[in-house]
């Protein structure tokens, strides 16, 4: 069966075949109704596979049931785990999709595998079977004559043309295993041949030494049973991984689930209007730091500012490919820019292209927020009354600096959302060590100007936070140093903070092992584009493909004098077009937004982890209930409609072929209601045993003697440099 097919007929098929006595399977005319859960059973054996797809499954909000399978305690997999009747009389198929650690895990022939095989034949369940073996039990071909039993690291992947409408159609084409370490193996695998027709390849890398594909994913279609194998292991940060995440998501699921993924680039600009002061490549410091001291009308003593042709090079930015930017604006630094009773040109160029761009409250003079300071000591501390009790910057104050910076946009007419808020160092919140606490009166001004929407810092703030009305957006700073505005700048600071004394950097890396430290310094005229562009553009790409919606920041400095933010930015948007089609377009959230989508991402995972969230599809219906506003995240078919009190509206916004999105139910509604606009065929209730199924699974078949088995493939054979947004995850 084509997968297209397999694709198009699981969301045709919504009230899947029960399991039900020979009595009822005799009489198909008078079987009770049937509903599937929406969740997806996962059995865990600990390994790196299972924990991506369970990322996977969290990171999009997709309800699931982990077992433990080396737990003594754990439920037994058997008919009345998998199955029920609802107190109607309607027959309840608990999971309607089940992730396996390889193929067999349950043991082979034991009564929990004949168990789960007569659940999914009966229900057409889609089984995954991650990190198994090519064998004829899964419709492959042994690895050998032709096959490649060894490493895949660095292997080119295709996609075949068998899923261009199906749950992989949002894939461009090729894309390579990644192999960031030549000297360790981080993904191992078996390539093989299929061995059937039933078996549809989806993934396919050539079989060393030969121009034969050898399979890497591919769907296994036998007697009534369809799965979806992968060949080799992986882990939640490897690309080939990321790349098929979200396809292997819509296939479990028929493409209808809870929970929805896209993929999210946005860029923060901090310190827009102001200037950023110069690292000396000869001082190896920061002019204005204390103890750096700068030669008077040096170069070091210029200021880096955008320039009014650097606003115009931005505008033309953002048009050739589809970005906004979000500029955090502080008019003290036009006021301070701009000669006496004259214009700032930056400024002014802002305002007249305010439509190009998004701009952000970031507070005007730039103060802190959050503690009293005593910078009289290093580091500084949060001063205390006589009481011991930290004194705290008041309400007063925090408004007063909030509502200055936006009479001052309206007034140069720079349109500043109101709802939006960017601090100076991220201050008013929490800032370990000094300042263990949100200052308790930062909530209070910002419910009372009704801000919704907080940058954060994404390394003390990974998940974001409610903070009064508003909720914290966590923001990833790219190390395009606010203090550089040259390659050579960037490239010569990078080499004192990352090489050893004796090379002449700062000694941080004397004696260091660490990833980050450089063999050599680098080429002052190559470096930047050579090793350092590469390098934050793989970081940023990591955070686009886990579907992370929090903005990448730099300062107004990486769009000044030689703009070396843009190559950083063009590198990631150049990865992720290679990877994939135009019907999955990059999406880019203002700050309001993101708030907005981790609200509901926080209330949607409260609600799933207190049991408070019901879901099934019986025919052609989806039914959703959660608690009184949580909103719902939704999968659906492109023809999907939700159903309101009165007519439709779709179920969701178009992307990758599908429709996804949050809901909620419409006034006088206590569920989300979805017709996937597909009639399922009538019900025919019946029990198949094992036999009746096809050959038996077997976890480890006999092996030919040709074949040699390595040592099972374990999560410390994978190495990953440190990306993603793991914390969130």
């Amino acid at each position: 069966m084509a997968l297209t097919r397999r694709w198009s007929a699981a969301l045709a098929t919504a009230a899947l075949l029960a399991i039900a006595s020979p009595a009822v399977a005799a009489h198909a005319d008078t079987a009770p109704a049937v509903r599937t859960d929406l969740r997806v059973l996962l059995l865990d054996d600990g390994s790196s596979s299972v924990a991506a797809v369970r990322a996977e499954l969290v990171g999009e909000g997709v309800p699931f049931t982990t077992v433990t399978l080396s737990d003594p305690n754990r439920p037994v997999i058997n008919a009345a785990y998998l199955a029920g009747t609802l107190p109607d009389g309607t027959i309840e198929a608990k999971f309607q999709s089940v992730v396996l650690p390889t193929l067999g895990a349950l043991g082979a022939g034991s009564a929990e595998t004949t168990a789960l095989t007569s659940y999914e034949t009966s229900y057409s369940i889609p089984e995954v079977d991650l990190n198994t073996y090519a064998q004829p039990a899964i419709g492959l071909n042994w690895a050998q004559d032709p096959g490649y039993i060894g490493a895949l690291d660095g292997m080119t992947a295709s996609t075949t043309t068998a899923d261009a409408t199906g749950p992989f159609n949002y894939l461009k084409g090729t894309f390579q295993f990644e192999n960031n370490d030549p000297n360790v193996v981080e993904s191992y695998g078996y390539l093989a041949t299929p061995g059937s027709t039933n078996f549809t390849p989806i993934l396919t890398t050539p079989i060393p030494g030969t121009t034969t594909p050898g399979v890497l994913v591919g769907q296994y279609t036998n007697a009534g049973r369809q799965q979806l194998v992968f060949t080799f292991a992986f882990n939640q940060y490897q690309e080939q991984w990321r790349a098929l995440a979200r396809g292997v998501v819509d296939w479990m699921t028929g493409g209808v689930h809870l929970g929805f993924g896209r993929y999210y680039f946005g860029v923060q600009v901090d310190n827009t209007l102001l200037s950023d002061n110069r690292w000396s490549t000869t001082l190896k410091c920061t002019a204005q730091s204390a103890g750096c001291n700068t030669v008077a009308g040096s170069q070091d003593n210029v200021p880096i500012r955008m320039t009014a042709a650097d606003v115009d090079y931005a505008k033309q930015w953002e048009a050739a490919n589809n970005v906004t930017l979000d500029l955090a604006v502080d008019g003290s630094g036009s006021d301070s820019a701009a000669p006496a009773g004259g214009t700032d040109a930056t400024e002014t160029e802002f305002a007249a292209n305010a439509a190009s761009f998004r701009f952000v409250n970031a507070t005007y003079g730039q103060p802190f927020l959050g503690c009293t300071r005593n910078v009289g000591v290093v580091p500084w501390v949060c001063l205390t009354d006589n009481t011991g009790a930290t004194e705290w910057t008041s309400q007063a104050a925090i408004t007063s600096a909030i509502q200055a910076n936006l009479t001052w946009a309206q007034a140069k007419g720079l349109p500043l959302n109101a709802n939006e808020l960017v601090t100076s160092q991220n201050s008013g919140l929490a800032l370990a060590p000094q300042q263990s606490l949100d200052n308790p009166n930062l909530g209070s001004a910002l419910t009372a100007l009704g801000i919704t929407a907080l940058a954060s810092n994404a390394g003390t703030d990974p998940a974001g936070h409610a903070v009064g009305s508003a909720y914290t957006v966590p923001s990833h700073q790219l190390s395009v140093y606010g203090n550089a505005a040259t390659a050579a700048e960037e490239t010569d600071e990078y080499n004192w903070l990352y090489t050893a004394t004796a090379q002449g950097g700062s000694g941080t890396c004397t004696g260091s092992t660490t990833s980050t430290c450089l063999a050599a310094p680098l080429d002052e005229t190559t470096g930047y584009t050579s090793t350092i562009v590469p390098s934050l553009a793989r970081q940023a790409f990591a955070r686009v493909l886990v579907g992370d919606p929090t903005p990448n920041v730099v300062s107004q400095s990486a769009l000044a004098e030689e703009r070396i933010g843009y190559p950083v930015f063009n590198q990631v948007l150049a990865s992720y077009s290679a990877l994939f089609n135009a019907n999955a377009p990059l999406v880019d959230l203002r700050t309001a937004d993101v708030a907005t989508q981790l609200r509901n991402e926080a209330a949607w995972n409260a609600a799933l982890a207190a049991g408070t969230v019901t879901a099934y599809r019986s025919g052609s219906t989806v039914t959703v209930t959660a608690p009184a506003g949580v909103q719902v995240p939704v999968t659906a078919p492109s023809t999907a409609v939700q159903v309101l009190a009165t007519g439709t509206a779709p179920a969701g916004t178009a992307y990758a072929q599908e429709l996804s999105g949050w809901l909620t139910p419409a006034a006088g509604q206590s569920a989300v209601t979805i017709q996937t606009t597909t009639t399922a065929p009538a019900a025919k209730a019946q029990l198949r045993s094992a036999a009746a199924a096809g050959q038996a699974v077997t976890a480890h078949p006999p092996v030919p003697a040709s074949v040699a088995m390595p040592v099972p493939f374990g999560p410390q054979d994978t190495t990953r440099l440190q990306a993603a947004r793991s914390a969130r995850r």
